[in-house]
């Protein structure tokens, strides 16, 4: 390596002394050719461009040459003095995200997966169930204020949806349910129901005083939602109200069950 950069400069220095006295000898061939200052020249003469007797001899003696001597400088070409590699430098900063392009076609399907291992066995299909149905065997006469209508016997009673206290039925499946009432009339009185929902009526039963008693019935269907109630309503009196039953058989009873439920 040493030995070439030390050959490099020398073949520098020989290039350059040959174009140089190219230049010198170009620049000698014009001068000779051109005649000097106040002698026409003459077409087809041949001059010296050394010949003393052309040129004065203030001109022959100056100390500086007609032509002075160019400086050479030598001319090192940088690249041929490559150094090492230098060392990776740092990683720069992530430069702003771009726009966001366009969505391309949608590929191809893949192939069909392979077939899932068996799930674990379910569970018994979960089905609601709401019904009652009760009975009252003692009679009811109206009084100065409206009276719920509890009863005493119990034929269905679900889960203890129907409250046998109070005389209601408390909705713990919301859904549609069917409802039916029977009761007795009384002889010579009036018999005056309502079939209730929270606190409004929504059906009556009625039957006006006669001579003979009769057996009276109405039937209903609601929707219910979860913790409504669904009762019977006696009315107060304002004349003589009635239901008649006794100790030996059930002349009043009050039935419901859940149609559909709303879970389903």
């Amino acid at each position: 390596m040493e030995e070439i950069c030390l050959r490099q400069p020398q073949q520098l220095v020989m290039v350059a002394g040959r174009t140089l006295g190219l230049v010198l000898f170009f620049i000698a061939l014009r001068l000779g050719s051109a005649a000097p200052p106040g002698e026409p020249r003459q077409e087809g003469q041949c001059v010296r461009c050394c010949d003393p007797a052309r040129y004065p001899e203030s001109r022959r003696g100056s100390p500086s040459p007609l032509y002075p001597t160019p400086h050479v400088y030598p001319h090192i070409n940088i690249t041929i003095l490559k150094g090492d590699k230098g060392e990776r430098g740092e990683r720069g900063s992530n430069g702003k995200v771009g726009k966001e392009g366009y969505v391309g076609l949608r590929g191809p399907s893949g192939a069909k997966g392979d077939r899932g291992h068996t799930g674990l066995p379910g569970g018994p299909n979960k089905q609601h169930y709401s019904a009652f149905s009760v009975g009252r065997k003692k009679g009811l006469h109206s009084s100065d204020y409206y009276q719920t209508l509890v009863f005493d016997t119990t034929f269905v009673n679900l889960h203890g949806h129907f409250n046998m206290f109070k005389g209601k039925f408390y909705c713990y499946v919301p859904g549609v349910y069917y409802f039916n009432l029977n009761i007795h009339t009384w002889n010579f009185k009036e018999t005056y129901l309502h079939i209730m929902k929270n606190d409004q009526d929504m059906a009556i039963c009625y039957a006006q005083p006669s001579d003979r008693s009769i057996m009276q019935s109405q039937s209903i269907m609601l929707e219910l939602q979860h913790n409504d109630e669904v009762w019977v309503r006696l009315y107060k009196r304002e004349r003589e109200n009635a239901v008649y039953s006794d100790d030996v058989d059930t002349y009043v009873t009050f039935n419901g069950y859940l149609i559909k439920a709303s879970l389903d």
